[in-house]
This record gives C-alpha cells, sequence and structure tokens, in this order.
C-alpha cells in the first residue's frame, strides 16, 4: 500500500485526502489545527465555489452541506458612478447553482470524517526539517498549506507571475439580515458592484456556523479609500467601516444592510497578498521532493471568486494522475507532469482572467460588460465563465472577438425581434384560414 502524506487541511489538502483514502491509500494528514479549532476560529475565506468544482465534491460524497447551503443562481454586476447612481446593472443566470459553505463548516467537517474514515491525523505546523524528515519513510509529499515556512521551497515563476505586490486590500464579514434586492428579490446571486478607481463591493449568500448569512467583501484598491481596515482587530469596528464604505460608495446595497448584525465573534477577515505563481517542485535538505498544490503553487486574488474552485480542481486533477502512475516512483517528471495537466487545463486560464480583471478594463472590456445590460445572453455567459474560466478566450480578452461576439449577438437579437413583431401568415391573408387538421395546408391551396 503506497503512504502519502498531505500538509495542510484546506480545500485541496483535505479533498485529495479523502479521495486517495477512498482509493486504499495510506494518508497521513496534518493541520496546524483540530477540527474544533477551525469550527470556532475566525473565518478564512470568501468561497463561492461554482458546478465543476461541486462535481468534484459530489464525485467524492462530500457534498455533506448541499441540500443546507443556499443555491445561487445567478451573478449581478453594477457598476457605481460618482453620483451613486448604477448606469449599469444587469443579472446573469447561472446554468448550474453555485453554493458557498464556510470553510469552518466544510474542514472542520471534512477532517471528522478523515478520522472517523480511519485517516491518521496529525495536528501539528510542520516545517521544512519535519518533511525532510518524513520524506525517507512517505511515497509522496504534497504540500496544500499555502502560507508560511513551507511556501519558500517553492520558486516564484516570474514568467507567470506579473505582479509582485498585492492589487488589493481585502476585508470580510459574515452577516445575518441581509435584504433581498428588491429587483429580483427571489433570486438568490453573488453581486458584484464595480466602483471605478476605487475598488469592489461582492455580497454572497453563504451557509455559516450558525446556519443561512451573507458576505460582505470589500476589495480595496491598495492606498484608496477603501484601505482602511489594516489594524482593525474589532469586529464591531471592522463592520462599522464596511457598512460606512457601502453607504457611500454603494448605497443600493447599503440601502439593504441597515439592520445586519456580525454571524459570530469570528466573522471577520483582513489581509492582502500579492498573485504569484510557483514552480511546482519543491526541494527538501537531504535532496526529497514534494509538490505543491492548489494556491501553494498557483495563487490568484479573490476578485474572480475561484480560489475555492480552482483548488477542488487542483485537488481532482492530482487524484487522477496519482490514480493513473500506479505504483512507479513519483519522481521530479511527474510532479511536473501532474502540474502541467493542471495548469493548463485550469490554473492558466483561472490566471489570466482574475490578472485582467484586476487591472483597469480596457474599452470592449467595457463595452461588453455594457452590452451584458441590454442583451441576456452577454450577462449569461460572463455569468457562467465562473464556473468555466476558459470561455472567456474566446471573446473577452481580444478587441476584434469582443466586437464580433456582440455582433453576432445582436444580429440574432435583431433577427428574433423580426420574427416576434412579424404578421403570422394567416392574418397577412386577412380570411381567417384554418390549416387543414388531415394536411396541414390551407383549403385555398
Amino acid at each position: 500500500m503506497r503512504r502519502i502524506l498531505v500538509v495542510g487541511a484546506g480545500q485541496s489538502g483535505l479533498q485529495l485526502a479523502l479521495g486517495l483514502q477512498a482509493k486504499g491509500y495510506e494518508i497521513t494528514l496534518m493541520s496546524n489545527r483540530t477540527p474544533d479549532e477551525i469550527r470556532t476560529g475566525k473565518v478564512m475565506s470568501t468561497q463561492v465555489m461554482f458546478d465543476a468544482a461541486l462535481q468534484h465534491e459530489r464525485d467524492l460524497r462530500l457534498d455533506f452541506w448541499e441540500r443546507q447551503a443556499p443555491r445561487i443562481e445567478g451573478i449581478g454586476v453594477s457598476v457605481a458612478a460618482p453620483d451613486g447612481s448604477r448606469p449599469i446593472d444587469w443579472l446573469g443566470r447561472l446554468k448550474s447553482f453555485a453554493q458557498s459553505v464556510d470553510q469552518r463548516v466544510k474542514m472542520a467537517g471534512w477532517l471528522d470524517t478523515f478520522v472517523q474514515r480511519g485517516g491518521q491525523l496529525v495536528v501539528h505546523g510542520a516545517s521544512v526539517a519535519d518533511l525532510d524528515y518524513f520524506s525517507r519513510t512517505y511515497d509522496l509529499i504534497l504540500v496544500a498549506a499555502g502560507k508560511g515556512e513551507l511556501v519558500s521551497m517553492f520558486e516564484r515563476d516570474a514568467a507567470r507571475s506579473p505582479y509582485d505586490a498585492p492589487q488589493r486590500a481585502l476585508a470580510v464579514s459574515y452577516v445575518h439580515g441581509l435584504g433581498p434586492r428588491p429587483e429580483h428579490p427571489q433570486t438568490e446571486a453573488v453581486r458584484c458592484n464595480l466602483v471605478p478607481g476605487v475598488g469592489e463591493l461582492f455580497t454572497m449568500p453563504a451557509l455559516t456556523t450558525s446556519g443561512r448569512a451573507d458576505v460582505l467583501f470589500w476589495e480595496g484598491l491598495p492606498g484608496g479609500p477603501l484601505d482602511v481596515f489594516r489594524g482593525v482587530n474589532d469586529p464591531a469596528e471592522h463592520l462599522e467601516l464596511t457598512l460606512e464604505l457601502m453607504r457611500t460608495y454603494t448605497p443600493w446595497e447599503y440601502a439593504r444592510a441597515r439592520d445586519v448584525e456580525l454571524t459570530d465573534a469570528g466573522a471577520t477577515l483582513a489581509g492582502r497578498y500579492a498573485p504569484v505563481v510557483r514552480k511546482p517542485v519543491g526541494r527538501l535538505p537531504g535532496g526529497g521532493l514534494v509538490l505543491g498544490v492548489a494556491d501553494v503553487v498557483v495563487t490568484n486574488d479573490p476578485i474572480t471568486g475561484q480560489g475555492s474552485n480552482t483548488a477542488a480542481k487542483c485537488a481532482a486533477s492530482y487524484l487522477s494522475s496519482i490514480l493513473m502512475h500506479g505504483d512507479r516512483p513519483f519522481d521530479e517528471a511527474w510532479m511536473k507532469a501532474a502540474f502541467d495537466r493542471f495548469w493548463f487545463t485550469t490554473g492558466k486560464p483561472v490566471t489570466q482572467w482574475t490578472n485582467a480583471m484586476l487591472g483597469a478594463p480596457p474599452e470592449h472590456v467595457l463595452n461588453l460588460i455594457g452590452a451584458a445590460g441590454r442583451f441576456q445572453p452577454v450577462a449569461d455567459r460572463f455569468a457562467n465563465g465562473f464556473d468555466n474560466p476558459a470561455d472567456f478566450d474566446g471573446y473577452f480578452y481580444d478587441p476584434e472577438d469582443a466586437a464580433d461576439y456582440l455582433a453576432e449577438v445582436s444580429s440574432a437579437a435583431s433577427a428574433a425581434s423580426a420574427v416576434s413583431s412579424a404578421p403570422s401568415a394567416s392574418g397577412a391573408a386577412g380570411d381567417g384560414a384554418a390549416p387543414d387538421a388531415a394536411s396541414g395546408a390551407t383549403p385555398a391551396e
């Protein structure tokens, strides 16, 4: 039986550990916290998982909270004007629902499941020296802990990392009491509010430790008016700042947030980090090798909501690569091939899209966002790109591709309008003739 060590108990580490465990591998999982410590700690993320990522959980029968979590049916985009109005405001419909489960709920639950199924859990913050020691007794070490000393083993890939500093200052609040959007009161949706030159506010329904909740998530340009959460340690002050910024920059969202309350004492989070792609193979002092997983090697800003999705897809890709490899050694060539398989199917499209969204939008992107308010197919395609970011390559990045796509949509809309407004054949004839029941032809024919 092959022995594998998984370091890190987040989305990717736990999904991999549970998937390998189900296939008969002997798995040791290292976590720096117990399930109870995770469950009662601070929120860790703003995860919204779309259908393709959720399917990986279903495939492993890990979708424990699917019936409880709100079903997110759309992605809404609003663009703020200086006067507080919304010149652009639309809702794209998802083909399949998305969901957000507080990682405190999910990771604690999955950790409990891993132990119940016979897995070995080591509660200890791993160091490079620890992994150097363990490399003698495990066939493969997977590093899925994206912070701290272990990340230093993985070299930054400069060719794939255009940023060397954080591009947004992040501030999160989990709340109860957020009212519905009056224009779509029955639709659960992620709302993306773009404030040009300032940042973005996202709202999203979620399941947390105390039940149904909503997440308020500011992304501010560093040094700008939203970058005010550094050093704010009091949760009440954090929420007060969040609401004041909503009142100033997104008054339509503030109107439904006046009476919100934090879900619990650990319901706020603030920070920043630089987006980066790292090389996938880490070298230990004794010569052993480890393979980086998910955000250890591909870390994107959460502006596109891809973190947990990418983690789930990376775990699924690595699980497949491990199973296909059989009893052969997990050498450097295999590690690089496993990463490349993930990178070209998932990591690269996500990174390209996220990096594009972090910059000032070019004119053709502004045209696309504006057109989505006039043409529902454009809004729907943009929304479903969150589930399949590779689709953006067909129309989003190149001005000519965008123009061709909008011309195609406009033409289709004009044709549909012409058909719907044309008089019927019987009405044009003016004689009220009905088709013959047997032949389908009118008697005059």
